[in-house]
């Protein structure tokens, strides 16, 4: 039996901790001018696995990721050892970043702050001409699915692409461009927590058992409803 509470006995060795792919951050990328040796920042950065594909594409870029879970850091410095020192993980809070970054990547964590809150927050954490990349969940234009909704129950800030767009706005940001995740990368996160479920069921105490019942339902839920479920992926940056 494993010495992890029961959250992590699912999510631990998981590529990722929520959907996305490599294609997003080179699309992300290809939105902004940025110097070669660029500061960039991955907050809320899970395992890591969006830290090591910024670092890939970015060879001569300082990179800091940062996350508030020690298990996620450890995954995440592990993966990241083969950049050297150029690519640091640690723990903290994502709502304190400090030094100036040129590129603040956020993948599926915003929504903690709050889309303006954060990027309030964020704004002076930018070095002068800097930008900012989050993605949100996102429901799809005109009427919403009872399955979409069932989804998003727990979010009921969930909003349209419009909305968030609102959100940035008031902020004090603009929109420079926007991209939906849907259908294949949250698959690619689904599939291998499927697959820790399955291979848990069988070895499971009553506490995991409610956790992968919650995971179970999670993923139940996207299947229903697999060609609406979205983030809003957003390459934002502050107006004037």
């Amino acid at each position: 039996m494993s010495d992890l509470p029961p959250f992590f006995q699912v999510h631990s060795g998981l590529d990722r901790e929520g959907p996305g792919c490599p294609a997003d951050v080179a699309w992300a990328l290809g939105q902004v001018d940025l110097l070669a040796k660029a500061r960039v920042c991955d907050a809320g950065c899970g395992p890591g696995a969006d830290t090591v594909t910024l670092a890939e594409l970015m060879p001569e870029a300082r990179i800091d990721a940062v996350d508030k879970f020690a298990h996620f850091v450890d995954e995440a410095q592990q993966r990241v050892r083969r950049f050297g020192p150029r690519v640091q993980v640690r723990q903290g809070d994502m709502a304190a970043l400090g030094a100036p970054y040129d590129l603040i990547w956020c993948a599926g964590a915003l929504y903690f702050l709050g889309v303006t809150e954060g990027l309030l927050t964020w704004r002076t954490a930018l070095a002068p001409g800097g930008t900012i990349v989050f993605s949100e969940p996102c429901l799809p234009d005109g009427p919403v699915s009872p399955a979409v909704r069932d989804f998003w129950a727990e979010y009921p800030q969930a909003t349209d692409l419009a909305g968030i767009e609102s959100r940035v706005t008031a902020a004090g940001f603009e929109v420079i461009a926007t991209r939906q995740i849907v259908g294949a990368p949250w698959e690619a996160y689904y599939t291998p927590m499927q697959a820790k479920i399955d291979v848990l069921r069988a070895q499971a105490d009553p506490a995991l058992t409610e956790v992968l019942d919650e995971c179970q339902r999670e993923i139940d839920l996207w299947r229903a409803a697999s060609d609406q479920v979205a983030y809003a992926l957003l390459v934002v940056r502050p107006k004037g």
